[in-house]
């Protein structure tokens, strides 16, 4: 292995004089305490590490030791249901306060293994090596790593066995031996293979109308939460975590404020999987960097939880990872540049931002794995920009690698609207390829309908502006009746509660009922002004009450009163204009 000897230090950059090759992205142990290091910049007689501990304490001349490979990370299946930091150590089921410098691996668990596999079959790299049957969580698959395969010369029999241990044995043809286990090493930085990519052409359904009916994002897809301090991301995210059609949860807190980190830390726990009864956190990963942590872990953490997400998409599982949030992860991009002296772009942040953000969104996808089987992994990166500035670089570049886009509205927030995104902010490019998947649901209208809202909406926001100036009542009534029909979208199909029993969670069957009743009521109230009744009449009608209230008062469970709610609906415009024909 080759050595260095550090010349110069500042923060967590360091630059050493080399005894031997070193390669970019190559980890390395420094001093005594062996602190975890990546080579970032290589010159003839200097290399340039960025350091992912604290630095309190080193010194010129201390020595540091590379590797041979590249920064890597242990997956197994023990990860799930636990909290780590930003370089994959346990923060959780430790008897100490503090992480220890230089300690990069868990204790490993035990868990139940039912082999799949015969001695002699010849299999490849992704391969289903047999079962892991932990009791009471999620079933999970024990894979032949990537760079593996062979002839089964040794597999053990059912039991239970610590991830370390060797339970098969694979020879090459050129008679060279390899013990699996559990457990694999990746690189964080490089994207684990699959056979192909596949069309993300089906909804990861988050039960938020706003989000499913309007803004859908693919299966396999990017989505960004852009929104200032106090718009509710962290607590949209917990929502999303508790109620997407996701198989496995990965949590990445990157860099926000220890008090807020900790709020996580305490409430995902305590949080119901309302697929099992069981707690969420057994199918639930937390890597949480808080913006005390080293800022060169800060940088690493975003590149180890999409590494942990997509061994678990490798087994044939749908992921999804939450990033809360990749502003603080550009900041930290931002200070290493600075202190290696490179030239800064706009708003100081190095010129690589943009390359760097497709990277890290690049790596979803809904594929097909290297064992045959489907798996996805949605990424779901929430962004903090300075003041709610979305003109800001980091969501700027964010736009250009995502397809779906929620913003989130301090306006709506402060008024206590939630979910606070802003329905004329915010965009999705997946609606042609979701289109089919809602017809297939009994909705073929859905596009048509969402557009329909939407025009109500954008109608409605100008209309309001217009009021401002001349008032609402000297608007005409057919403008009255838009601005009428736009505070219904938003009263009683957008307005979702997180904390309600009945409404935290919408499902595709209810949001369509729901929008079947909103759109067929601005139908009706538009024809029944161009008729000639009177708006008044129209607010006044209790079935609007009852459309406004009908998330808080219809459950999953009572699907039926939708319908009789459209019957009631027809009967009351019906008799609006019966009374109207009559009185004229």
């Amino acid at each position: 292995m080759a050595e260095a000897v550090i010349r110069w230090i500042s923060g967590p950059v360091l630059k050493a004089r080399p005894d031997g090759p070193f390669s970019v992205n190559e980890a390395v142990l420094i001093g005594e305490q062996q602190l975890l290091g990546e080579v970032i910049r290589l010159r003839e007689d200097e290399i340039v590490v960025q350091v992912y501990e604290d630095t309190t304490g080193l010194r010129p001349g201390v020595p540091v030791t590379g590797t041979g490979s590249p920064l890597a990370v242990e997956l197994g299946p023990g990860l799930l249901g636990s909290i780590f930091d930003g370089l994959l150590r346990p923060l959780s089921g430790l008897s100490m306060t503090y992480v220890r410098p230089g300690m990069y691996t868990r204790p490993p668990v035990e868990l139940p293994f039912e082999p799949q596999v015969q001695v002699g079959e010849k299999i490849g790299p992704g391969h289903v090596l047999g079962r892991l049957l932990p009791p009471g969580g999620l079933q999970q698959r024990c894979l032949v790593p990537p760079n593996r395969h062979g002839k089964v010369v040794e597999i053990v029999e059912a039991g239970i066995y610590r991830e370390d241990a060797t339970l098969a044995t694979l020879e090459t043809d050129d008679g060279e031996r390899h013990a699996i286990t559990m457990l694999q090493r990746w690189p964080v930085r490089e994207a684990r293979p699959v056979v192909e990519r596949l069309p993300a052409d089906r909804p990861m359904l988050t039960g938020q109308r706003i989000l499913d009916a309007l803004f859908p994002v693919a299966r396999g897809g990017k989505a960004a939460l852009p929104g200032g301090f106090g718009t509710g991301k962290t607590v949209l995210q917990e929502s999303l975590a508790k109620w997407c059609d996701a198989d496995i949860i990965v949590y990445v807190g990157c860099g926000e404020r220890g008090n807020e980190m900790a709020g996580v830390l305490h409430e995902f726990p305590e949080l119901q999987d309302p697929r099992s009864g069981r707690a969420l956190m057994e199918r639930t990963v937390i890597i949480a960097n808080t913006s005390n942590m080293p800022v060169a872990a800060r940088e690493a953490s975003i590149y180890t939880g999409v590494t942990v997400a997509e061994y678990f998409r490798d087994q044939g599982m749908h992921v999804a990872l939450m990033a809360d949030s990749t502003s603080r992860w550009a900041e930290a991009l931002r200070e290493v540049s600075g202190r290696l002296g490179e030239l800064p772009g706009e708003a100081g942040y190095p010129a690589y931002l943009g390359s760097r953000l497709a990277d890290f969104y690049e790596r979803a996808a809904r594929v097909r794995t290297l064992s045959g089987k489907e798996g996805s992994l949605t990424l779901i990166g929430a962004v903090s920009p300075p003041a709610g500035d979305f003109s800001e670089p980091v969501t700027t570049h964010t736009k250009r690698y995502v397809r779906s886009f929620w913003a989130l509205d301090r306006g709506r927030a402060q008024a206590r609207f939630y979910p606070a995104v802003h329905p004329l902010q915010s965009y999705t490019e997946d609606v042609e390829s979701l289109a089919w998947w809602w017809k297939g649901e009994g909705h073929p209208q859905w596009a048509d309908q969402r557009r329909r809202l939407l025009q109500v909406l954008e109608e409605q926001t100008r209309l309001e502006r217009m009021a401002r100036i001349v008032g609402k009542d000297a608007l005409p009534p057919r403008q009255q009746c838009i601005l009428l029909c736009g505070d219904l979208i938003n009263q009683g199909f957008l307005r979702q509660s997180s904390f309600s029993e009945l409404d935290r969670y919408a499902s595709p069957a209810r949001q369509t009922a729901m929008m079947n009743l909103v759109t067929r009521f601005i139908e009706l109230a538009l024809d029944a002004v161009e008729r000639g009744v009177p708006l008044d009449r129209i607010a006044a009608l209790p079935i609007l009450r009852r459309l406004q209230r009908m998330g808080e008062e219809i459950g999953e469970n009572q699907l039926e009163e939708f319908h009789q709610l459209s019957t009631e609906l027809d009967s009351a415009f019906g008799a609006l204009q019966g009374d109207s024909a009559h009185a004229g």
